[in-house]
């Protein structure tokens, strides 16, 4: 594997990382900044919410720009934005600024979720795509362990320990920014736009035992520009098949309640009865399993396949989020047989959904339409996300934590027939033989 195909992709993945940290340093703060804006739940539910708000829009029109623009120059604008949140959200005054700034924040995570694994999937060779796009997960477990530890660590620095956990984020995304200035373009970009020798430069560089002379003529045969300059394309066949099982994809991945552990779990555990210091110390142990599982995901993903991954995770998630329902009903043997109950689920979460979720949505859409298809899968992720994540206070107080996880665990098991009748399985073939397969 090249040194520079390692190193675009590491920084790429750097998208992954804040998207994480971003998304997730706010279970920890959440406790906090409640207490200074004197929220109710349908206000905490929005304060929460809102960044995802963000996400939908910027997964929804990252599409066009990355196309007309290309990845890296977006992944830069991104970056900035990042920055802007982080330090809007944790100097904020009073609620309307800070959902302002984590609004802007939404944004970068939402573009970032499409363009990130997207860049990584169109430098990669076909025979270790599946692990160099999985680093995009990776980073994001990380980016969400960091996040949980870097809030338990500031627990105790006083009142206005929320801003600083917040503010930290703007560090990385300041290294994200300055990185993004030492990779090179998308080849498949710089075909799409017409500069060849920019993009044989570019594959000489990631791959190693590759023709490139093959792989550009592979692209331009598959490039349709009509197809490209039409949006409405995406809404005919073969495409609009490609175009519901993405969005349904991007649907079942947050039916799983996987971020509602991911931004509740302290309260969650609060309610379980664990002390406030022990709640959020609890969470790392959920980011450390994340973490784990993922790295695991990570070494088999193009040995297995995507699919196989998607069906044993969807029946393991089953399992395990039908446990806690049952012992949250209950009552049985309070808060740690729970905590068990939801590693075992972050785990099989991990080493299936969270890792496959975006390499599929970033290789399953043809060069024609990969960054408005992509976008569209992204967006029905952060859609149901913000959805579910707004009404999770509300529904939670009205019906108990138990009775809100059956329904994750039934929309999971759904997922399992759904995964089986409608993915192609993506292992090991390029992006354009895979166009071959899927528009059959």
């Amino acid at each position: 594997m090249k040194r520079a195909l390692i190193v675009y992709t590491m920084v790429a993945a750097l998208g992954g990382l804040l998207f994480g940290f971003d998304t997730a340093v706010i279970n920890g703060a959440l406790p906090f900044f409640t207490e200074y804006f004197g929220l109710d739940k349908a206000l905490q539910g929005w304060a929460v919410s809102a960044a995802l708000i963000g996400c939908i829009l910027g997964a929804l029109f990252i599409g066009r720009p990355g196309d007309v623009f290309g990845r890296r120059t977006m992944l830069r604008t991104l970056a900035l934005l990042f920055l802007i949140s982080a330090v809007g959200s944790g100097l904020a005054q009073n609620l309307t600024v800070f959902v302002f700034f984590r609004i802007i924040g939404g944004l970068a995570i939402g573009g970032s979720s499409v363009l990130s694994p997207m860049y990584i999937s169109e430098i990669a060779p076909p025979r270790q795509r599946g692990r160099l796009a999985i680093t995009f997960q990776m980073a994001i477990v990380i980016g969400i362990l960091v996040a949980f530890f870097s809030d338990y660590l500031l627990l105790n620095t006083g009142p206005n320990n929320w801003r600083w956990m917040f503010i930290v984020g703007a560090l990385p995304a300041l290294v994200f920014f300055v990185l993004l200035f030492f990779v090179s373009r998308s080849p498949r970009w710089l075909v799409k736009t017409g500069k060849i020798e920019e993009a044989r430069r570019v594959l000489a560089q990631v791959n190693a035992g590759e023709d490139s002379e093959m792989t550009i003529r592979e692209i331009r045969e598959s490039i349709d520009n009509e197809i490209i300059n039409r949006n409405t394309y995406l809404f005919k066949k073969p495409f609009l098949r490609l175009v519901l099982i993405g969005i349904a994809v991007g649907m079942f991945n947050q039916f799983t309640g996987i971020n509602i552990v991911m931004y509740y779990a302290t309260n969650i555990f609060r309610s379980l009865g664990f002390q406030t210091g022990s709640a959020i110390g609890q969470t790392v142990i959920i980011g450390c399993t994340n973490l784990v599982f993922t790295i695991v995901a990570m070494t088999i993903i193009d040995r297995v396949g995507r699919k196989k991954l998607l069906l044993s995770g969807a029946l393991g998630m089953a399992v395990f989020l039908g446990l806690f329902s049952f012992i949250s009903i209950t009552k049985i043997n309070g808060g740690y047989l729970s905590l068990i109950m939801l590693i075992g689920f972050i785990g099989f979460f991990a080493a299936s959904q969270g890792a496959v979720i975006w390499v599929l949505l970033s290789e399953m859409f043809p060069n024609n339409i990969r960054a408005r298809g992509s976008a569209i899968g992204s967006f029905s992720h952060w859609f149901f996300n913000a959805l579910l994540t707004f009404l999770f206070p509300v529904v939670e107080a009205a019906i108990g934590i138990g009775y809100v996880f059956i329904f994750y665990a039934a929309a999971t098991l759904i997922s399992f027939f759904f995964f089986r009748a409608f993915l192609v399985e993506t292992k090991g073939k390029s992006l354009e033989q895979l166009e071959k397969v899927v528009l059959k």
